[in-house]
């Protein structure tokens, strides 16, 4: 299948077939992984602009009651310190990242579906939401939860949800989750967050043990499909202390250089298909490679997010291994990473929310 007219048909804005976006993913030529990446940039430019809109990370607890096989949080990892931010803690972080002219931010823990956890995320969305004046904007991904719950977090304040699907294969979901965790109730919940009226966003991981191009093709159809305003994906990362990472041994460079491809196109393919909504260039990528995040700005991504956690905690929230930036302090991330992205000539989108101009024509047009 010629991928120099598959482009062009993409250019076109001709929908394409699950066998061309599969094509697109196996591309491994030089020439046309370039000619990708370029094609993924202009339609980028034409949607979103090349502009990279910040949204600083809080990760407020890495208490989990999930057991997902290839997460290092993971509840049965009795080798992680644990640990529950209280709601003073999450607030400074966020007002710290409006002080930064971050436009959002993003809470981020382990799942818990206890009264007092949801009490403190309410909480602490409403005053963050109050003394922002609404101006920051608020990401929650918090996992898996009741309707009712995902509509408190939104009456209190916050805009966008995260609640990344992982793989669209039933086969493979069940063989990277325990017996009680369901790909139904996965997709359930992304349905009622968008009743609830968030932004939402779902993504998946790329390079898992077993998992195909087809897989990924079909994954990308199904962002299409539900409609989706964000995505957030990225490489499987063995984590040494979790069922998988105790099955695959850590990558060696051409693993790493691997998994960086892939996820790179994956991320081109899905601009290239999904056109309009906001893609983050997930902190995987830079753990691949220190160039990754902003290589994946290149491949058509428009949202990076840095770590706005105190540093105390953020060796303790590790989803894989040789997560970077554990030992970086907010401010150092914010100067390193400005520089970066003004060095291949993205502006950033400071003070600015950044939605996702999909979710805009969704409700507005």
């Amino acid at each position: 299948m010629m991928i120099a007219a598959i482009l062009d048909k993409a250019r076109r804005k001709a929908e394409l077939s699950v066998e061309e976006i599969e094509a697109l993913l196996s591309v491994s030529d030089q020439e046309e992984l370039k000619a990708l990446y370029d094609c993924a940039y202009f339609i980028k430019e034409q949607y979103v602009g090349k502009i990279a809109y910040f949204r600083g990370i809080i990760e407020c607890s890495n208490l989990c009651i999930k057991d997902c096989y290839y997460c290092g949080i993971r509840r049965s990892n009795t080798k992680v310190e644990r640990f529950q931010m209280d709601e003073e803690e999450i607030v400074r972080e966020a007002l710290w990242a409006h002080e930064a002219e971050y436009g959002s931010c993003v809470i981020q823990s382990g799942e818990r579906r206890d009264e007092a956890y949801i009490a403190l995320i309410e909480r602490a969305v409403k005053r963050i939401a109050e003394a922002t004046k609404g101006e920051l904007g608020i990401t929650l991904s918090l996992g898996e939860q009741e309707e009712a719950t995902y509509a408190r977090w939104k009456k209190a304040g916050a805009h966008r949800y995260l609640l990344r699907i992982e793989t669209t294969n039933p086969a493979l979901y069940a063989r990277i989750h325990p017996a009680d965790h369901s790909l139904e109730v996965r997709m359930a919940c992304l349905a009622a967050l968008r009743r609830t009226g968030y932004q939402v966003g779902t993504g998946v991981m790329m390079g898992l043990p077993g998992q195909t191009l087809r897989d990924l093709a079909n994954d990308i159809l199904f962002l299409k499909e539900i409609d989706v305003d964000m995505v957030g994906m990225g490489p499987y990362i063995p984590h040494a202390d979790t069922p998988m990472g105790m099955e695959v041994p850590a990558y060696d460079e051409a693993q790493r250089m691997a998994a960086l491809e892939l996820g790179l196109k994956m991320i081109a393919v899905t601009r290239i298909v999904l056109r309009d909504v906001n893609i983050a260039a997930a902190t995987a990528l830079q753990a691949l490679e220190y160039t990754g995040r902003e290589q994946g700005l290149r491949c058509g991504a428009n949202v990076i997010m840095p770590n706005v956690t105190e540093t105390k905690y953020r060796a303790s929230y590790q989803l894989y291994d040789n997560k970077p930036c554990t030992d970086e302090n907010s401010s150092m991330c914010r100067g390193c990473l400005s520089g970066r992205i003004k060095g291949i000539g993205e502006t950033i989108g400071f003070n600015e929310r950044g939605d996702s101009p999909h979710y805009r024509r969704r409700t507005e047009g």
